[in-house]
């Protein structure tokens, strides 16, 4: 990895360093609690890399779940990511090779900081972008194998744990609003709506079925307000 991209990509990811320590070791936690050790979760973390998917997948193992069902919950769970790409296709053009793991790494903490961090003067936006990707890959996998290991030696009661994922989205959506310097609620606009669909979603379709409605929702009416949300000279939340 290039050493001034990975310099320049670091302290903008010491956040998600800081969250995915605290997540990855509840994963593991969660994994070793159901049966499997660390090797399974660095496995699992180096080749599935989606928390909430890795979560919902401690609960699958534990109720001998089929695959086919499987497959589908996972696709439902993880379907926003379809939509993270589409913000992103500008930014990964002409990434080259490093577009496929780019795509792999996508997840919420990784976009978040890609569509709010830019690479400093002088380094090359394809490897920091490429970096803050990889470093937070690590991140997810060394919390991870720490929380299987501890959990393999510690035996404790991991009831409410999973909370930590529903925290670190609460943090980076606070953190994403901050980061607008506008006062005017219009450009917090992506963000207003986005809440507002995802409460309409869950009266209309309940807690259970409230996601893909909820995106599909948001994302017609961002295409809609595109032109006005890509105003020259105006910083709108994400």
């Amino acid at each position: 990895m290039n050493r001034s991209a990975l310099s320049a990509a670091f302290p903008c990811t010491v956040p998600v360093l800081m969250g995915y320590l605290s997540i990855g070791i509840a994963f593991g936690l969660m994994l070793q609690a159901v049966g499997y050790g660390p090797l399974w979760a660095v496995f699992m973390s180096l080749i599935i890399y989606a928390g909430s998917g890795q979560y919902l997948g401690c609960t699958l193992l534990a109720q001998g779940t089929a695959l086919p069902q499987v497959a589908l919950l996972t696709f439902l769970l993880n379907f926003r990511h379809l939509f993270y790409g589409l913000s992103l296709l500008d930014t990964f053009q002409g990434t080259g090779a490093k577009k496929p793991y780019l795509i792999f790494s996508l997840t919420d903490e990784t976009y978040a900081l890609m569509t709010s961090v830019h690479p400093p003067a002088g380094v090359n936006p394809d490897r920091f972008y490429l970096a803050v990707a990889m470093l937070d890959h690590s991140y997810w996998i060394l919390g991870s194998f720490i929380g299987a290991t501890l959990g393999a030696l510690i035996t404790f009661d991991t009831t409410g744990i999973d909370f930590a994922m529903t925290a670190l989205f609460v943090v980076i959506a606070v953190e994403q609003w901050k980061s607008v310097k506008q006062k005017d609620l219009t450009h917090h606009l992506p963000a207003l709506l986005g809440f507002g669909c995802t409460i309409l979603s869950c009266l209309i379709f309940g807690p259970d079925n409230l996601l893909i409605p909820a995106l599909l929702a948001i994302s017609a009416l961002l295409l809609f307000l595109r032109g006005r949300l890509e105003q020259p000279g105006e910083e709108v939340a994400v």
